[in-house]
């Protein structure tokens, strides 16, 4: 009686495990790609502060290039039970600004973002949250620049 048990458990803890599996939701890519009028340099100086208020940490690759590690999250006390029990994002950028004449330059954004069901699931491409995604990023940006 006991090892039927232990099996019957055992087939249902497989079951449960893999019902909450999905296949991964497709979605477009977070992409935004404009020219803003301004110069190249108080562009990139408004992506780096924007960014760096967003909590990321940003880092310079080249003289257009930025990327940004994961987004620093707010940490409380009670996150573990709340990431393993309903799940969590996280989100990086990658900013390229290029000079298109000497009063404007060309903005093109990437915000990649990935989602997870709870502490014993993977990280999965996901669609972008609001607050990070790349249209909010840009409406930051504008404002910083002060260009309505």
């Amino acid at each position: 009686m006991t090892r039927t048990l232990r099996v019957l458990s055992l087939a249902l803890l497989v079951i449960w495990a893999f019902a909450c599996a999905g296949p991964p939701i497709p979605h477009e890519p977070d992409v935004i790609d404009v020219t803003l009028p301004a110069p190249a340099d108080r562009v990139k100086t408004a992506v780096m502060q924007v960014l760096t208020e967003g909590g990321y940490a940003v880092e310079r690759k080249d003289d257009e290039s930025l990327t940004t590690g994961y987004r620093e999250e707010i940490s409380g006390p009670w996150d573990w039970l709340l990431r393993w029990r309903f799940g969590t994002g996280r989100s990086r950028v990658e900013a390229m600004v290029t000079p298109a004449s000497e009063q404007s330059s060309r903005l093109r954004l990437n915000v990649l973002y990935e989602g997870k069901d709870g502490i014993f699931t993977r990280w999965e491409d996901s669609p972008t949250a609001l607050p990070q995604s790349a249209e909010n990023q840009l409406r930051l940006i504008k404002n910083a620049l002060q260009i309505l």
